[in-house]
């Protein structure tokens, strides 16, 4: 870009030059005519190759012009050269490559993990999909207090309440599932863990939230059953952390009452700790298994410390 702007400089501070001097405008006219003649000597002779060159293909000529039909096969091989040349050097650089760079020397570790493969995030999940999964986690949930309810007033000693965290801020249009604030020292393990619950376990992960930004976080602290972190507090705001759910034919799963969602949540956990990540289901006070984060090492949470990490999960 730096040669461009160059470039067009001098290409205009030379326009104006000549247009503003009439001295080199005389000077270039009478240089110019100067050149002309050569120039349609060299046309003619040039046009008189092409002609001869075309002619020797002929059958005729086959015999007595063998060594200029040569000139036609290095021509194909120049013309070849210059293909693969002009493919190896403008191929497009894949955003994966950068990336792959960028953990290489960022993050060693997770870059011997995928042993220098990197993975691709998959397709952002339908809004109306998520939309459905909530009503359904909140009439589950909804059910389960009604239940709970009715046992309490015939024995309230033999009841034990987990504590879930709770799903009240889960919203589609606020939601961010896109994966490019996630930071790739966080999204290449998340997409691991992804990759082995598929392969492994059966289990179709979904992104439900990603990053989040420092208002949506000061709201949500609000409701301590949700989150007790505040803007620039949770992982979230870093691109280090995300919620997931399950896909199951072809729905979206989230409550932890569905005993088969409740399953891979452990499994996730296990998995996701096993890359070196931070499992939310582990936590004492409010257990929140959908929810894992990358503790990076030296941290600071600032905001310039997020604005510089949330820029490089953009790198193209």
């Amino acid at each position: 870009m730096i040669f461009v702007i160059f470039f067009c400089f001098v290409a205009i501070a030379l326009g104006l030059m000549l247009l503003m001097s009439y001295e080199i405008q005389h000077t270039c006219r009478q240089r110019l005519r100067s050149l002309l003649p050569q120039s349609k000597t060299k046309i003619i002779n040039f046009l008189h190759v092409i002609h001869h060159l075309y002619q020797a293909a002929s059958p005729n000529k086959l015999q007595s012009h063998w060594y200029v039909q040569q000139w036609w096969i290095l021509i194909a091989g120049l013309i070849l050269l210059t293909s693969v040349l002009t493919f190896a050097f403008t191929q497009p650089i894949h955003s994966t490559r950068i990336e792959a760079e960028y953990l290489k020397e960022t993050d060693p570790q997770i870059y011997a993990l995928l042993q220098g493969e990197m993975l691709s995030p998959p397709p952002e999940e339908d809004a109306i999909l998520i939309q459905d999964a909530i009503i359904e986690t909140t009439q589950l949930e909804q059910s389960y207090q009604a239940q709970h309810s009715a046992e309490g007033s015939v024995d309230t000693a033999r009841i034990e309440t987990p504590v879930f965290h709770s799903h009240a801020h889960l919203d589609s249009a606020l939601l961010d599932r896109k994966w490019d604030k996630i930071n790739p020292r966080y999204k290449q393990r998340l997409l691991m863990v992804f990759k082995i619950m598929r392969e492994q376990h059966g289990y179709e992960l979904v992104l439900l939230e990603g990053y989040r930004s420092p208002s949506r976080q000061n709201m949500l602290s609000t409701n301590p059953n949700t989150t007790r972190a505040k803007g620039y507090q949770s992982y979230h705001q870093f691109g280090l952390a995300a919620d997931i759910a399950f896909k199951r034919n072809g729905k979206i799963v989230i409550s932890e009452r569905d005993p088969w969602a409740m399953r891979g949540y452990q499994l996730y956990g296990e998995v996701a700790e096993s890359v070196g990540l931070t499992w939310g289901g582990r936590w004492k006070s409010i257990q929140d298994y959908g929810h894992t984060e990358y503790r990076m090492p030296g941290l600071k949470k600032t905001k310039e410390m997020a604005e510089q990490l949330i820029a490089e999960g953009q790198l193209r």
